[in-house]
């Protein structure tokens, strides 16, 4: 399938559905300059080449001896790197304190919707202001900025540690942990004996008014319907509908929703914004129900870095074993096979972020108009 350019398409779930058609179009045009690297190639490149060639293009690409140490030499030179990422504040200060205190160098993060992580960007190259070393967000917004040239290839030694399909896009961009949709029901409601076992059994009239659903998440039933078979999965959310499923913005806000009893099933929901209740004493349990769909949250080195070699330790921290082992500290679900998770020990299938850019209009169309904006009777 032919990648369509981000200027013609909606940034897939990301805030206000009323307005993001709007302000993505206006915000997110075409760029119809080339980006030219304009970092200066001297000392922090010139001990690094290899066969991928010499200057930046070279450095992240290299898989030579003393990685590390060449890099840490060179980054001491730089002072830092500056974050871009939509990650929760709490998580992205875990790695962040982590890799500071590890390498002594500053990190700069600004933190926004992946939505405003894109039109930043994209505003600042249209300028010639190359601010960002890393981007860090959901894999569709990694694939937006993929198609914007924004990124560019690199190389991990964390690479190998990966499970394939955390490369859905070459090395421009990798997974650096997973989001899960699992089904969550709050225990003092419903009986972990009687809860649904499988999506058909949400079907059960028992279950209306008793649902919910998280009104932004056109992406999962896309996916879930192309699963099923396009008629067939149609069919099942017409279904589903009948059961009157309440709908609510934000899984964080639909989990603790679940654990105040005000909803006793949330039909798909993040399975580690669940676990952190878990943990808290709340009342709610998950089931990884099959077909188990996740998105991805990725990484990606900026086109027109201005701190090479700091930026490439952060992210080969980011994958190591070390990294993983903090987002797995956050209850987040890491990538990485080398740290294994509760949280991903199921089948799963990860929702591809080209396919859900391409065909964004018909999907969410069809969500809004069987779920948000038809009235439940």
């Amino acid at each position: 399938m032919t990648n369509t350019p981000l200027s013609a398409l909606v940034p897939l779930n990301f805030s206000s559905r009323s307005s993001l058609k709007d302000r993505a179009i206006q915000s997110l045009g075409p760029l119809f300059w080339t980006l030219v690297f304009t970092l200066p190639l001297g000392a922090q490149t010139a001990h690094i080449s290899n066969e991928a060639g010499s200057g930046v293009a070279g450095l992240l690409m290299y898989q030579g001896p003393e990685r590390e140490t060449q890099l840490m030499k060179e980054a001491k030179k730089e002072g830092g790197l500056t974050l871009y990422t939509s990650q929760s504040p709490k998580d992205t200060s875990a790695l962040v304190e982590a890799f500071q205190k590890k390498y002594d160098l500053k990190v700069t993060v600004w933190r926004a919707s992946g939505e405003k992580v894109i039109q930043r960007a994209v505003t600042e190259a249209h300028a010639h202001r190359f601010t960002p070393d890393v981007f860090e967000s959901d894999a569709v917004v990694l694939e937006s900025l993929y198609r914007e040239k924004l990124l560019q290839e690199f190389y991990s030694p964390a690479f190998k540690d990966l499970p394939a399909h955390a490369f859905q896009k070459g090395h421009f961009y990798v997974a650096d942990r997973f989001n899960f949709f699992t089904m969550v029901f709050n225990t003092n409601l419903v009986k972990p004996e009687e809860a649904p076992k499988t999506y058909q059994d949400l079907l059960n009239p028992r279950w209306s008014g008793k649902l919910g659903l998280e009104a932004a998440d056109s992406d999962w039933f896309a996916a879930m319907v192309k699963s099923m078979g396009e008629a067939e999965g149609l069919a099942y959310f017409r279904r589903l509908k009948e059961n009157k499923p309440q709908l609510r913005k934000g899984h964080t806000l639909m989990a603790e929703l679940v654990a105040a009893g005000e909803i006793p099933i949330a039909v798909a929901l993040y399975n580690h914004a669940a676990e952190r209740l878990v943990k808290s004493g709340a009342p709610i349990e998950w089931r990884a129900l099959q077909p188990t769909m996740g998105r991805a949250g990725a990484i990606g080195v900026a086109s027109n870095l201005t701190h090479p070699n700091a930026a490439l330790l952060f992210v080969d921290f980011t994958l190591s074993k070390e990294g993983q082992e903090i987002i797995k500290s956050r209850q987040r679900v890491p990538a990485s096979n080398a740290v294994p998770s509760p949280l991903s020990n199921f089948p799963y299938k990860l929702i591809d972020p080209s396919v859900a850019l391409d065909e964004y209009k018909k999907w969410d169309k069809i969500w809004n108009d069987l779920f948000v904006l038809s009235p439940q009777r």
